[in-house]
């Protein structure tokens, strides 16, 4: 899994607490998600299959 720096949605950097890394259920290419994508269910795709997810 690559090292994810930034949440795939919005691109705001994971430092807080609340912030999720964990591999595509695809293909396993690092998934960042930041507290405020993650409550509010904003969509994110990956960068290397295309999978979207919740």
């Amino acid at each position: 899994m690559t090292k994810v720096d930034n949440c795939t949605t919005c691109g705001k950097n994971l430092v807080e607490d609340g912030n999720v890394r964990f591999p595509c259920p695809k293909c396993g290419e690092g998934i960042g998600r930041c507290q405020s994508c993650r409550v509010l269910a904003n969509t994110y795709e990956c960068t290397k299959c295309g999978f979207v997810g919740p």
